[in-house]
């Protein structure tokens, strides 16, 4: 049975990196029959061009009919000066939350062909592959209330509110842990429990609910000392699970260890499996239209789409394979170029992807 993906090219080089995204996409469903079927909807600043806000209604309903979704990146500065309930991020946030799409994979794995490309040391990074295990739809990007007041000052204040009940902490420690099942039966819980009530209770939980799996080995460790250990010693970690706002910010940092935030895709997913992916890199407006994008997150995010959503994992081991096929025949976009490759722009590295699936 034919199961349907959305996608969202969105803002700056998203339509560019999903077009070959596509491309990939396209050559599977005519070489290995994929059974797939493709819509197109708009989100982000493009969505508020055309229609007044970043997540039309159409979009919505697309999405939730959609089987999985491929999304490019949204924002830019052109939007920046909009209300915040309107700015392009709301229409990532929006389909998150009304997707329930709870748990955010991001994966950090450095292609022995990079090494040379990260900004430490090779005997450092080298043979890296760490999962990042996101909460997604709650936390203090969701909590409320939330907002700026003035004080009977007339000082202005800013407050959120990081909220995190004890179910919302369970569900995204049993995904860390079943991932680890499959990996090195290894996870650490990323707190600040030792100042956060709100992260104390996601530690307690986390004990309770490791205990339920006595194969897997659970380390905890405060945010700050995370963020130090990636940089230090990266290989250390296995999967590492963590609240929303640490989440989102040890992943950033980890993207980095690889060489190129250009080379890493994500998945988001709810309880039964639906997913949405996309690369973790933003819109990058300042380089869009130039057809210097590096489209292999995105690639890359479809690979985790068939493996994680579409049930075709062999599928995905072919993208894999192609990707570093790629790399191996010394082709590089911007980001990770280096002495001795050939430097290739967005379409060409794409259809070289799909050359590589076909030979």
């Amino acid at each position: 049975m034919s199961k349907k993906i959305l996608i969202l090219p969105g803002d700056g080089i998203g339509p560019e990196i999903v077009a070959e995204a596509v491309n990939v996409i396209n050559c599977l469903r005519e070489e290995s029959g994929l059974e797939v079927e493709l819509d197109e909807a708009l989100v982000g600043g493009a969505a508020y061009d055309a229609a007044g806000h970043p997540l039309p209604e159409a979009t919505l309903e697309l999405a939730r009919e959609a089987d999985a979704i491929l999304l490019g990146a949204v924002g830019g500065a052109k939007w920046e000066s909009l209300d915040i309930a309107v700015r392009p991020e709301k229409g990532l946030l929006g389909l998150r939350s009304e997707l329930n799409l709870f748990a955010n994979l991001r994966p950090a794995i450095l292609y022995p062909q990079l090494a040379d490309a990260s900004t430490l040391k090779p005997e450092v990074v080298s043979g890296l592959n760490l999962m990042i295990v996101r909460e997604l739809t709650g936390g203090i990007y969701f909590g409320q209330p939330r907002g700026i007041r003035k004080l009977e000052s007339g000082e202005k204040e800013g407050y959120n509110t990081l909220i995190y009940k004890e179910s919302e902490i369970d569900r995204i420690l049993r995904v860390a842990f079943d991932i680890a099942r499959k990996r090195e039966s290894r996870v650490c819980s990323v707190d600040k429990a030792n100042v956060l009530e709100c992260t104390e209770l996601w530690r307690e939980v986390a004990i309770r609910t490791g205990k339920e799996y006595p194969d897997i080995e659970l380390s905890h460790m405060y945010v700050d000392n995370a963020a130090m250990q990636l940089v230090k010693a990266p290989k250390q970690f296995d999967v590492m699970v963590t609240t929303n706002m640490f989440g989102d910010i040890l992943s950033d940092a980890a993207a980095m260890l690889t060489g190129s935030i250009g080379m890493l895709p994500s998945a988001s997913l709810d309880k039964h499996g639906k997913g949405m992916y996309e690369p973790i890199h933003g819109s990058a407006p300042d380089i869009a239209g130039q057809g210097v994008a590096n489209p292999l997150a995105t690639i890359l995010s479809v690979a985790m789409m068939l493996r994680y959503s579409l049930d075709e994992p062999a599928m995905a081991d072919r993208i894999e394979q192609a990707v570093d096929q790629v790399l191996d025949q010394g082709l590089r976009t911007a980001d990770i170029i280096s002495d001795g490759m050939q430097q290739v722009g967005t379409e060409a590295m794409g259809n070289a992807v799909v050359a590589a699936l076909k030979s």
